[in-house]
């Protein structure tokens, strides 16, 4: 009887337990979680608190996110796509110009978006590429809901998207002492107030220049 004397096969390499897409769900689980907990407690909120709430242990967390700040540049990358979805989806649903305009300044203001200079401060890298980029879809999508509206002779000319989104930080961003759920009676209210006057006509002149974009970056999270 014969025997082969050729090498055995090498056996396929074995694939991991878990799934890829369970391992993406966990990390969309601690990001929505951190996003939250940031929005209602600030960027120093314990990190083991975060993965309770996602549901998942700290190993996970730490595996997905080395360093706090890793967590904080995912928070704000994911921050900055829902709110520019939320403007896509305005000029998309609205055929009223300053509709959209409303529905998105209120969509926006349900992300808290005024929860982002927070979490700007210090050595975060706001010009990180990723960042840079969705920084530029953002603005973009408001530019254009702004400009269709005043287009449109439906929103006053002499305002600018930067009129609208620092309006909006200002509104979504806590009184010193307060807990961010105490403002959500608050927020929609004052909203209106001022979206009524960026209306068509305008009732006055305002004061000064509107601010640019580039103005937004280097101040709107300031101190």
């Amino acid at each position: 009887m014969s025997t082969s004397t050729g090498t055995a096969a090498a056996a396929p390499p074995r694939r991991a337990a878990r799934p890829r897409a369970d391992a993406l769900r966990n990390r969309e689980r601690l990001v929505t979680a951190a996003r939250e907990m940031f929005v209602e407690s600030g960027p120093q909120v314990p990190l083991d608190e975060i993965a309770r709430r996602a549901g998942v242990g700290n190993a996970t967390l730490y595996r997905n996110f080395p360093e706090r700040a890793d967590l904080v540049h995912e928070v704000v990358l994911s921050l900055m796509a829902r709110v520019a979805e939320r403007a896509r989806e305005a000029a998309e649903q609205e055929s009223d110009a300053f509709a959209a305009v409303r529905r998105f300044a209120h969509a926006a203001a349900d992300e808290r978006v005024g929860a982002l200079c927070p979490m700007l401060d210090g050595d975060f890298d706001k010009e990180h590429p990723e960042l840079r980029a969705e920084r530029e879809r953002l603005e973009e999508a408001v530019h254009g809901l702004v400009v269709r509206a005043q287009e449109a002779g439906r929103m006053r000319a002499d305002v600018s998207v930067v009129d609208l989104m620092v309006a909006l930080f200002q509104l979504t961003r806590p009184l010193p002492g307060t807990a961010c759920s105490h403002m959500d009676r608050f927020v929609h209210r004052h909203l209106r107030l001022f979206l009524d006057g960026l209306e068509a006509p305008a009732r006055s002149a305002l004061p000064g220049a509107p601010a640019t974009l580039e103005d937004l970056r280097r101040e709107a999270c300031g101190a």
